[in-house]
């Protein structure tokens, strides 16, 4: 397993979509920045604006990063037609999926603290005050562990849709409105639907008046979507239909 992992990791050196992660990070943040052209009346501080990427982060940006990037390196074994040669190889397809998403989780770390240290930097340009070590370091911990429980709501998603060649591109349509849908959970919902219930576990906006997490249900909801992912990887991708090539055969002179 440690060797499969060395490997993934080799291969993403020469994939442009980590790239096009670290983007949408960027991304994440910039619309947050957006937002502070209207005139509302709200002030804007350090706090805040974490907040804001972070809502942004959950309901519009990283569940179909995630998705994009982890389909991607689990299909470039269809596409590279490299998957046949796993038959020749002691090596099951299972074991090499779980390879591919235990690289993807540590990726979710990765982006997780790259998109806070966006916010960080956009909170220095923009001048926002309220910053301090110990919020930083918090912000930090909060955003790169939600982006692992994200990543952990995805798993049946990005396992379901990796199953055959460019499937993928369905999965990451599917994330995006599954993100999105969270925008609208309020109240107890919160901590049943597995994407908001991934920020009840980072305790975000703990303590504001109108935020009650229960634990107990956003623990177990995220873990049972990681389990349904953990089921499906046991499914046995259908086989390829291979295209039978027709041999022309010459014609026959008509007459004598």
């Amino acid at each position: 397993m440690v060797t499969i992992i060395k490997t993934e990791f080799i291969k993403l050196k020469r994939y442009f979509i980590i790239w096009i992660g670290v983007s949408l990070m960027l991304l994440t943040v910039l619309l947050t920045l957006f937002t502070t052209m209207a005139d509302d009346g709200m002030t804007w501080d350090y706090q805040f604006l974490f907040e804001q990427v972070v809502k942004n982060f959950v309901t519009m940006i990283f569940p179909m990063c995630i998705t994009l990037i982890s389909g991607y390196m689990i299909s470039r074994e269809y596409t590279d037609d490299t998957l046949k040669n796993i038959e020749t190889l002691p090596i099951s397809f299972q074991k090499l999926l779980a390879g591919k998403l235990i690289v993807s989780a540590i990726l979710s770390l990765f982006l997780g603290a790259v998109c806070f240290a966006f916010t960080v930097i956009a909170n220095f340009i923009m001048g926002y005050e309220g910053v301090s070590l110990v919020s930083a370091l918090t912000g930090l911990v909060q955003m790169t562990l939600l982006g692992f429980f994200l990543y952990l709501t995805m798993l049946p998603i990005i396992v379901l849709t990796s199953r055959q060649r460019s499937s993928f591109l369905v999965g990451v349509i599917v994330a995006f409105v599954y993100g999105f849908i969270g925008m609208f959970a309020n109240g107890a919902l919160e901590s049943i639907y597995p994407v908001t219930a991934a920020l009840g576990l980072i305790n975000y906006r703990s303590g504001t008046e109108g935020v009650m997490w229960n634990k107990g249900l956003c623990l177990i909801s995220v873990l049972a979507m990681c389990a349904i992912g953990i089921a499906f990887m046991f499914i046995k991708p259908k086989p390829e239909k291979k295209e039978v090539k027709k041999t022309n055969r010459p014609a026959h002179k008509k007459g004598w």
